[in-house]
């Protein structure tokens, strides 16, 4: 089984869980992704591709690696890990099913650039003093020493571009797949704009957990011969 997918981010809703809660959740439409490649051992890994391209988009190499296995032209090609090199051949589709509702995946995908940036936004400073003259708001301020060392020591944060860096957020919840739409549904937030390109596996760290599974609630046994120290002092 392969390892993952790469999906496009739709946008964010909510749903309504077994118990009533409502749960934010982010659309996103995962395949179907065409197997073009499979390496074997000690590599096993398969290459997936997404979203069909005009040929006339490609360049001369791509063009031909695309007819020389006989698949129509596809955008993003990417690896994933795969298990069993016998299970998947050269051509054929891999859908959301994939996944089911209780895995955890881990989502990467660029973020949304937001270009220069101050230090506060950026960097989260406080700032300073907002009153009594103050002229320093929210300026950097001193960078350095003075004569020793004389200099801006490496990784001092500073204003500059923010965004536009590659994110992964793990242990995000499939809490519905809809296979007819290729269209999973994940808890909680993911990297990227919208219909920005996401790469999509399994988790490692966390197993399957089914949605009907309950939460086990601690019981804090009291010893009802003791009162609390406000109850000792009259107060209620």
């Amino acid at each position: 089984m392969a390892s993952g997918l790469l999906g496009k981010k739709i946008g964010m809703t909510q749903i309504f869980d077994t118990e009533g809660n409502i749960v934010p959740v982010t659309v996103v439409e995962t395949g179907p992704c065409v197997v073009l490649e499979v390496l074997a051992a000690p590599a096993r890994k398969i290459k997936l591709g997404f979203e069909p391209i005009k040929e006339t988009r490609l360049t001369k190499p791509e063009s031909g690696f695309f007819k020389k296995i006989g698949v129509s032209p596809l955008r993003y090609i990417r690896e994933f890990g795969l298990k069993d090199t016998q299970e998947y051949k050269i051509g054929q589709e891999i859908k959301a099913d994939l996944f089911k509702a209780g895995d955890f995946v881990d989502v990467s995908a660029v973020s949304i650039g937001k270009g220069f940036q101050g230090g506060m936004k950026r960097w989260n400073w406080s700032g300073g003093p907002g009153t009594h003259g103050s002229m320093h708001h929210r300026r950097v301020g001193s960078i350095g020493s003075s004569a020793d060392p004389s200099r801006t020591f490496r990784g001092r944060h500073m204003p500059g571009h923010m965004g536009s860096q590659k994110v992964t957020v793990q242990g995000l919840r499939v809490m519905l797949v809809d296979v007819e739409n290729n269209l999973i549904l994940l808890k909680g937030g993911v990297p990227g704009a919208r219909k920005s390109l996401l790469n999509i596996t399994l988790s490692k760290k966390r197993a399957f957990k089914s949605l009907e599974e309950k939460k086990a609630t601690h019981i804090v046994k009291r010893n009802p011969m003791k009162q609390s120290k406000a109850k000792a002092k009259g107060k209620t």
